[in-house]
């Protein structure tokens, strides 16, 4: 089901709310969702590796699959039109390559650019230890994730980022590496059933300083 898009940037900020009952009549098709991942995958990453990977869960088996593992977001998994989990790759080094070659494919950088920037990335990649390259990933992935909200929102969805499931046994479950793949959070989407509740937000004089 397509819903209709909203254009108001105000609108997609300040009208978000997190979700937890939806439509469950409410369907996204695959086509739909591929859209929305394709512009949330616009999001900035650290040198353009894009770390970000996602399990769509939409099917009634995946959902089953992932409910004893979600276990008190039960109404998220049942009524929602799909469940995203978001992982960041520990191998994303590997694309450095294509990415970069697809980028002077298309236009977007001379090749000796590219051959100047992949060996200097790679390299100073390569001497990070994995927890300091893990941490670049998780913050890469945690923008695509508020990209993905912001999206969904101005396809005309709801969504609700789910921190409390079973992290050590997801990417297993749904046939995925665990020594590769780290969990970062759920998401479900969806058109709400009801409001939601509006949320306070600390105001910017107790968050910001000025130097």
């Amino acid at each position: 089901m397509q819903q209709t898009k909203i254009n108001d940037f105000n609108e997609i900020i300040t009208g978000r709310r997190s979700i937890r009952n939806y439509d469950p009549s409410v369907k996204i098709s695959r086509e739909e969702m591929k859209e929305i991942l394709t512009e949330a995958s616009l999001a900035p990453s650290s040198v353009n590796l894009q770390p970000w990977r996602f399990v769509v869960i939409d099917t009634p088996e995946g959902k089953e699959t992932l409910a004893p593992l979600a276990k008190f977001n039960q109404r998220q998994v049942e009524t929602s039109s799909a469940v995203i989990a978001v992982f960041a790759d520990n191998n994303s080094l590997d694309y450095l390559e294509k990415i970069y070659d697809k980028a002077v494919d298309e236009g977007h950088m001379p090749q000796e650019v590219r051959d100047q920037q992949v060996p200097a990335i790679r390299g100073l990649l390569e001497q990070m230890t994995p927890e300091q390259f893990k941490d670049m990933n998780l913050i890469d992935a945690g923008l695509v994730s508020m990209q993905l909200m912001l999206v969904a929102r101005a396809h005309g969805y709801d969504t609700n980022p789910i921190g409390g499931y079973e992290k050590a046994e997801i990417a297993e479950a749904f046939g995925l590496d665990k020594e590769r793949y780290f969990p970062v959070m759920l998401l479900s989407i969806g058109k709400a059933a009801d409001a939601g509740y509006q949320s306070v937000r600390l105001s910017v004089e107790e968050t910001t300083e000025w130097r």
